[in-house]
């Protein structure tokens, strides 16, 4: 039989690592979201005060099919991670709940009234 092997401390500090790059992601995700769209308008069009809003250029269409293309997919990609950080810390909970209670357990146990069952005593 294999046993489990599991360093709570351990998988907290990795727990803490992971979500601070996921963090890190999440603040990319968020900024490329924001500017695509400016982006997307600047590039390669010619507006001005004479030519009223900025037409829709090749560019601009590349980077549409870019958001469109790679938007579910990476929206995928976090909330991927985010349940993939909250299984393993719940995983890692429940472990130690399982600790705790197998040493209540043996604890009781150690703790109930002997039976002493002396030879030729209670027995006919």
């Amino acid at each position: 039989m294999s046993a489990w092997d599991i360093n709570p401390s351990g998988v907290s500090g990795v727990l803490t690592k992971c979500g601070t790059a996921a963090e890190g992601l999440s603040k990319a995700g968020q900024a490329v979201q924001k500017s695509l769209p400016a982006a997307a308008t600047a590039a390669g069009t010619i507006s001005g005060m004479y030519c009223g809003e900025a037409p829709s250029g090749p560019v601009s269409g590349a980077l549409a099919e870019f958001a469109n293309a790679w938007g579910k997919d990476v929206a995928y990609v976090a909330q991927r991670t985010a349940n993939s950080l909250t299984g393993a810390k719940t995983a890692t909970e429940e472990y130690i709940k399982g600790d705790l209670k197998m040493a209540a357990d043996a604890h009781n146990e150690a703790l109930k009234e002997p039976k002493i069952d002396m030879p030729g005593q209670g027995k006919k």
